[in-house]
């Protein structure tokens, strides 16, 4: 498979260089050449096939003879070694439960399947010292720290804004050592990315070091997102409704990642941008201008995006055509006050804790419904409640269980190395 910046489309790259570069050189996304369409017959005896299975046939017209088909089935069942349940909650209403894995979000996949086309390519081809680096606005840090921690020939440095994730977020991509530094950014999620970027564009870098990213930027982040979208029409292939999926939204690697699949050809009708108060798609939903602005602090912290990345890869994916796009995708938006309310409403209705990225989503399908009938809903519970502790508890007024991993971690010290400017960015990979 080739790739083609978003910014040139003559600029072409094959899936390798694409993974170790992040960026094209123009500083535009890479976007696969072609939508691999899927035959009817991959969705024969559908319920029957395992999560392997699946994943390998949506992803290896992707990766193409790169990677050989046992090394890439490898790489998916360390990345899939975890469940991905679809809860029913209400006759119109289910959940994607995406914690499951080693850092309790929904990153994890891509991280890890990352860190193993990344490790492979790496011993291949005996490229010496790799470089991840990458910004979070909370899940991303801790699922790249604990895909990435100990392979060998990659070093990581996470960018994180002070004071703007949870403290177990921060615990996750703080604590690890080793080939893992955490550098505390005085700013926004936003200026953590622009920094990255900036970086992958100075030259004087890259002659010191070999940078790669491992934001959903990364088309090995970006792509493997498809795989539980699949794992859930399995769960749901027997509904009579139409599917309709919510997707808590920031950086907008996860909602491309669903609609790419529909590309593809699995069978969802519609999909739900939704967003706190960071809300730049749904405003171009609704005016068809994209206006970035600065991004605003809220509980949903990792959705705390002005300037989303991967938005550019979803009009690609629908020409570019504001009418295709506007079939397919919804955006709703929702404050702090109605996050915290919808965790409340659903515990008390239901018993099902949410954090607050699930609730954003949550509201968002429920506005969907109200508008739309003939539809079953499901929206992604992106991280484990336990991560958003203090919201959480306050919202539901009660206390919940810390699973084991999160206790252990907590007792770590934390270890990190504050900076202001892109300046002391480069001086630090300089050193």
């Amino acid at each position: 498979m080739n790739y083609f910046s978003l910014n040139d489309k003559s600029q072409n790259s094959n899936f390798e260089n694409a993974v170790l570069k992040g960026l094209a050189p123009d500083r535009g996304l890479y976007f696969p050449q072609e939508i691999n369409k899927l035959p009817p017959s991959f969705f024969e005896n559908f319920k029957s096939k395992s999560k392997y299975e699946i994943a390998f046939e949506v992803i290896k017209g992707y990766v193409g003879d790169e990677i050989p088909e046992a090394e890439l089935k490898q790489i998916i069942d360390t990345t899939l070694d975890f469940e991905f349940p679809v809860v029913e909650l209400t006759e119109d209403t289910s959940v994607l439960e995406l914690f499951h894995g080693p850092t309790l979000a929904f990153k994890d996949v891509g991280a890890r399947f990352m860190a193993g086309c990344l490790g492979y390519f790496i011993k291949r081809d005996n490229l010496g010292k790799i470089t991840v680096l990458v910004a979070t606005s909370g899940d991303t840090g801790g699922a790249v720290a604990n895909g990435f921690f100990d392979v060998e020939g990659i070093e990581v440095v996470i960018l994180y804004p002070k004071g703007k994730v949870s403290l177990i977020q921060e615990k996750q991509l703080t604590t690890l050592g080793r080939n893992i530094t955490a550098l505390e950014v005085d700013g926004v999620f936003d200026d953590c990315q622009e920094m990255v970027k900036l970086a992958f564009l100075d030259e004087e870098i890259q002659e010191k070091r070999r940078l790669t990213s491992a934001n959903s930027i990364n088309v090995a982040r970006w792509l493997p997102q498809m795989f539980y979208y699949f794992l859930a029409y399995q769960q749901l292939m027997e509904k009579d409704e139409k599917l309709v999926f919510s997707v808590p939204s920031g950086n907008f690697g996860n909602i491309c990642a669903g609609l790419l699949a529909r590309e593809m050809g699995l069978p969802i009708d519609h999909f739900i941008a939704a967003n706190n108060v960071n809300n730049v798609v749904e405003r171009f939903l609704q005016t068809e201008k994209f206006e970035p602005r600065s991004s605003i602090q809220t509980l949903s912290n990792a959705m705390d995006v002005g300037n989303p990345s991967n938005f550019v890869r979803i009009l690609e994916l629908f020409q570019n055509k504001f009418g295709n796009l506007q079939e397919v995708l919804s955006g709703y938006s929702f404050d702090d006050t109605a996050t915290s309310e919808a965790i409340a409403e659903m515990f008390k209705k239901t018993g099902y804790v949410m954090d607050p990225h699930g609730a954003v989503g949550y509201l968002g399908l429920k506005s969907f419904l109200k508008e739309n009938n003939g539809f079953h809903g499901t929206f992604l519970e992106t991280a484990h409640p336990v991560k958003f502790l203090d919201t959480v508890e306050a919202a539901i007024q009660e206390k919940i269980e810390i699973p084991a991993v999160i206790r252990s971690q907590m007792k770590e010290e934390k270890k990190s190395f504050e900076i202001k400017t892109y300046e002391e960015l480069k001086a630090y990979l300089l050193s």
